[in-house]
């Protein structure tokens, strides 16, 4: 009997201990399986298998090295740990907030004439990373981060939080610069992207699923890579440029924005992109090389927008195919499809059929490479060309011009114009200002002061947006809209407050 009582309780003894093992297992395995999947965001990039940077930073080697027990690196290892020193501190979080326009469907509204549809806004959140590049507040990020942003929200690696303001966009490389107001900030120095060569370490940092200061290590894969990224939309002025950086560095959503460091910790591009087929790492990530992000950044600065440089040609890579067809040795280079009509390279005498080997000293081997080189210039600026025409080398020199096709500098400042016998003086609309009223392009007045307009009834701070039906993007165009009408016009815009409003009346 005892036997039997010993034996009974020694099984649910042990009937117990498994189903407490196996409701252990239900419970972590439902744990695993509710756990959030990550967001899916393509073009905002972050790193997975990651040294956290808040933690202490270890000491990465090459991989045929054993590891060390003192902490020392190995004779001859790579050691990442000064350069995720000096850029850790430099990269910020941020945070972008905005409402978007939603639209519900309500069926009893429908069915009683109402209509059926309501629409509401509706907050939104994104965040990203951003790199200071001067001591003084500015910082680097993608277009993507911050666009239609209502409010900035700049956290710094100590945890200091700080709202930003847009200081200028370019969409067609995906960058912005951002600045905070504060001082004495350290700041991540520009590295030489030309010198950065394939099957070299470098360092991602960024802020991945919002895990601050996060660093991954890996390798550069390619350059030149073009992934076709960007839309090219001629109304808003986007002329994509792909030129990007290839590494294996992990980068996830959240890291968009952030620095690609070399060993030395200097920035050689802006972590923008991973290709992958789950919206997270797949092994392939693409910054935009750092010279272009100098140039942009410069520009928005000195300008306020973007001087685009155009070479004037159309352009396609060469391949096997095309040099057998046009019996050409060598497969390198960028062969002239054809040439716009007096454009810079038809007046510098670059003829189509030939191919572009150099700008300046450095070797172009394919489109985005002929495109990142071009990018760096200005309207006006004078370039070196070494082309092959007939098998026989030749260096032409090439002045550069901007979209219009003269050399002209265009800055927001030249965009104004003062209507005489309208009575108003007009301005190219702020950035800022035209992406708070989700617009992407129009013409404010500045002052009235009588004429025409303000008897329409158009009062100062109005954004003219349309023309009788055509888009005013600058005040030139206002003025020549004006000046060619010949009977009445109608002109549409909205007021700061965002007040549509339309204005009709004769010439």
């Amino acid at each position: 009997m005892n036997e039997d009582f010993s034996n009974m309780n020694m099984s649910k003894i042990a009937g117990a201990l498994v189903a407490g093992c196996l409701g252990g297992a239900i419970t972590l395995g439902a744990f695993k399986m509710m756990e959030e999947p990550a967001p899916s965001i393509n073009t905002t990039t972050e790193p997975t298998a990651s040294i956290d940077a808040n933690a202490n930073i270890q000491q990465v080697s090459m991989p045929n090295y054993a590891p060390s027990t003192t902490g020392a690196v190995p004779e001859g290892a790579v050691s990442f740990t000064v350069a995720a020193e000096q850029s850790v501190n430099s990269v910020v979080h941020i945070t972008s907030e905005s409402t978007v326009e939603q639209t519900s469907y309500d069926p009893f509204l429908d069915f009683f004439g109402g209509g059926g549809g309501r629409s509401y806004r509706q907050p939104r959140m994104a965040s990203g990373s951003g790199v200071i590049v001067s001591e003084d507040g500015y910082i680097v990020t993608n277009n993507h981060v911050i666009e239609d942003a209502e409010k900035l929200t700049i956290v710094l690696n100590d945890n200091r939080s700080y709202e930003a303001t847009v200081i200028g966009t370019d969409p067609s490389t995906d960058l912005a610069l951002i600045k905070i107001d504060e001082k004495n900030l350290p700041f991540v120095k520009y590295g030489n992207s030309d010198d950065v060569r394939v099957g070299e370490w470098v360092l991602a940092v960024g802020n991945p699923f919002n895990l601050n200061s996060t660093v991954t290590a890996g390798i550069v894969s390619a350059k030149g890579r073009n992934i076709n990224l960007l839309q090219y939309n001629a109304d808003k002025e986007v002329f994509p440029l792909e030129s990007f950086i290839q590494t294996d560095a992990a980068v996830n959503p959240g890291n968009s924005g952030g620095a690609l460091v070399n060993t030395n910790g200097e920035l050689i591009g802006i972590n923008t992109a991973i290709a992958s087929r789950t919206g997270s790492y797949a092994g392939y990530s693409f910054a935009v090389p750092v010279n272009i992000v100098q140039k942009i950044t410069n520009d928005l600065l000195e300008f306020g927008k973007v001087q685009r440089a155009f070479i004037g040609v159309s352009i396609r890579d060469m391949n096997a195919e095309l040099a057998e067809e046009l019996d050409i040795d060598e497969i390198r280079g960028v062969y002239v499809n054809d040439l716009t009509e007096d454009g810079a390279a038809s007046e510098a005498g670059i003829e189509k059929g030939d191919v572009i080997t150099k700008v300046g000293s450095v070797d172009v081997k394919n489109v985005p490479e002929l495109q990142e080189q071009v990018a760096r210039f200005r309207p006006g600026d004078k370039i070196n060309v070494t082309l092959k025409r007939g098998g026989k080398s030749k260096v032409v020199t090439v002045t550069l011009r901007n979209m219009n096709g003269d050399t002209e500098i265009i800055t927001h400042a030249s965009e104004t114009a003062a209507l005489e016998t309208h009575g108003a003086s007009l301005t190219m609309a702020d950035e800022s200002e035209l992406r708070g009223l989700n617009l992407d392009y129009g013409v404010k007045v500045e002052e009235l002061d009588g004429g025409k307009l303000r008897s329409a009834g158009i009062k100062q701070g109005f954004i003219i947006t349309k023309i009788d039906k055509v888009k005013m993007k600058t005040p030139s165009q206002v003025e020549q809209a004006l000046s060619n009408a010949s009977e009445g016009v109608l002109i549409e815009g909205v007021y700061p407050n965002g007040m549509r409003a339309y204005y009709g009346f004769g010439m």
